[in-house]
């Protein structure tokens, strides 16, 4: 009699331990479930930050030709051109350290003429006073006064003979002084997207799962004002939404 009751006071005690470890691991389960099920729920997100931003540096070659009979002739007139590219350059406020001299271009029209007719210049020549300055609106101004140039002889080249472009370049240089903003801006855009994206799911914006930063880009804000310039950034970002 006192073995049957023991008998039973352990399956009883066995059948309580099961119990118990399978509501324990039934709630278990449900925990990795629903853990599981949070951590597969994903809001992805693209954060822009823009601007626009003034040119600080501005690179301008003014390209000159000349034409000789002879290469002595060829000489004085290229130093003539320049000269007068030089002084002009000073007169319109640029300083003699923001100019420089490229290396001159000499042909020989005879290596390509085929004509019996004897050609009276010979030679041609070309080379540029480079400008290189931050005074940006110096050099837009300037550009638009090149016909001054022109009025004293000197023969302006376009570069569109040679397949060069001779218009003024500009330059934003001071990329790495804006980063940390614009990054904190495109970060910020991207948390607005992901917090509406989780209000209209009915979710709760979680943490950050994934998230990558794109290039910046440094573009002419149109062909027509190229001293201003738009620069761009995007972030991705996958935050994980919860109940």
């Amino acid at each position: 009699m006192s073995h049957s009751r023991s008998n039973l006071l352990t399956g009883a005690v066995l059948g309580g331990l099961i119990a118990v470890g399978l509501v324990w691991s039934g709630s278990y389960l449900r925990t990795v479930g629903k853990i599981w099920q949070e951590s597969n729920r994903i809001a992805s997100v693209k954060g822009v930050a823009e601007r626009e931003l003034k040119a600080d540096m501005a690179l301008w070659p003014v390209y000159f030709r000349v034409e000789a009979k002879d290469l002595a002739s060829l000489q004085i007139e290229l130093q003539k051109s320049e000269n007068l590219t030089r002084a002009f350059l000073r007169q319109q406020g640029f300083e003699d350290s923001e100019l420089s001299l490229s290396p001159m271009k000499v042909s020989d029209r005879n290596e390509y003429g085929s004509s019996d007719k004897p050609i009276i210049n010979r030679y041609t020549g070309s080379a540029a006073v480079v400008v290189r300055t931050s005074k940006v609106e110096t050099v837009r101004t300037a550009s638009r006064h090149t016909g001054d140039l022109v009025s004293q002889g000197v023969l302006l080249s376009s570069g569109l003979y040679d397949g060069n472009d001779y218009a003024p370049q500009y330059q934003f240089t001071k990329l790495n002084d804006i980063k940390p903003d614009m990054i904190r801006e495109a970060t910020a855009n991207a948390r607005k997207a992901a917090e509406q994206f989780a209000s209209d799911s009915e979710s709760h914006l979680g943490a950050i799962k994934n998230a990558s930063q794109g290039y910046f880009t440094v573009e002419d804000l149109d062909n027509y004002t190229p001293d201003i310039k738009k620069v761009r950034v995007v972030t991705n970002i996958d935050y994980t939404l919860k109940d």
